[in-house]
């Protein structure tokens, strides 16, 4: 394969990472209603917003920046699977974090967890092929969207099923264990990640240039599109809070199961994917930090709502 880059993997990690991204599935979906999904039917402005940035705008806008730059095709295809994943679990505490409308992260993680068991293959399988420089990689790697749309189904639907169902059952179990569940999953993929770099330390240090500023610009690009869907749109500014973090904060985990399962030598593509785990959560942490003291208008919801349940 023209431009391969190799790197180190243990087949047996496959099955760790499969069960941490289970895990952070079923940990975000225990505080899941049926309502969260009626919310968006009621009023689905802000969500349909983040939704299109997501699943329409980041990936043809990174498809035709990698197209015109002429994108090294193992690192334009790890950009565009990126991009094909649906927003990540940690966009809702970083929306809480930056005072932004949870109830809208929530909705749009739920439904786009369960829009990605058929957006996410078809999106990067078609893509992938309408880039002329990353067709023929796409070829040889002998793409299987029948495959990527089943791991899909088992690694976020299911978990996020058996999720919702579980806490509608055992409330008291959602309360105490949520956060305990979220800061586990962080941490446990976290040190995942710092594990694949280090066994392959000498590449990353080797290939750091060719990936760290593509991510930083990818993730700039995502983040400036869900802002700028809520700016248009003119949502009120918690929602443009909300959209910006779940079109920011992508599921890199999904895109690491479905590499290791897939395309386990395809080095540049998880070099992309692995140190998008670790970025977004820097950028998003900072943006959050940033609009935390940034005081929300008097008019915005989430200040009237304040207001009204004030004593």
């Amino acid at each position: 394969m023209s431009g391969a880059v190799p790197l180190q993997f243990d087949p047996a990690s496959l099955v760790l990472l499969n069960l941490i991204m289970a895990c952070m599935m079923f940990g975000v979906s225990l505080s899941l209603r049926l309502e969260d999904f009626k919310r968006i039917a009621m009023a689905p402005i802000a969500p349909v917003a983040g939704l299109v940035a997501q699943f329409v705008l980041l990936p043809a806008a990174t498809c035709l920046f990698c197209w015109v730059l002429r994108i090294e095709p193992q690192l334009a295809l790890g950009m565009l699977l990126v991009a094909a994943c649906p927003g990540g679990s940690f966009s809702n505490i970083m929306t809480w974090l930056g005072r932004g409308n949870v109830a809208v992260s929530v909705s749009m993680t739920a439904v786009s967890s369960l829009a990605a068991t058929v957006l996410t293959p078809l999106n990067f399988a078609f893509y992938g092929w309408l880039n002329p420089h990353t067709r023929a990689y796409l070829t040889e790697i002998a793409l299987e969207p029948g495959g990527i749309l089943l791991l899909v189904l088992l690694v976020l639907a299911l978990p996020l099923v058996l999720g919702m169902i579980t806490g509608r059952r055992l409330p008291e179990l959602v309360r105490r264990s949520e956060k305990p569940l979220r800061v586990i999953s962080l941490v446990v993929f976290l040190g995942f990640v710092a594990i694949a770099f280090s066994n392959n330390l000498a590449l990353f240090v080797e290939r750091f240039h060719s990936f760290f500023w593509l991510v930083v610009f990818h993730n700039l690009l995502a983040l400036s599109l869900g802002y700028g869907m809520g700016w248009l749109l003119r949502l009120p500014v918690s929602d443009r809070r909300a959209v910006t973090m779940e079109v920011g904060i992508q599921n890199s985990g999904l895109g690491l199961v479905i590499l290791f399962t897939f395309f386990p030598e395809a080095g540049g593509m998880m070099l992309i994917t692995a140190f998008w785990g670790v970025w977004h959560l820097v950028s998003g942490l900072t943006l959050s930090q940033i609009w935390a003291r940034l005081p929300l208008p008097p008019n915005d919801p989430i200040v009237r709502s304040a207001q009204v349940t004030a004593p």
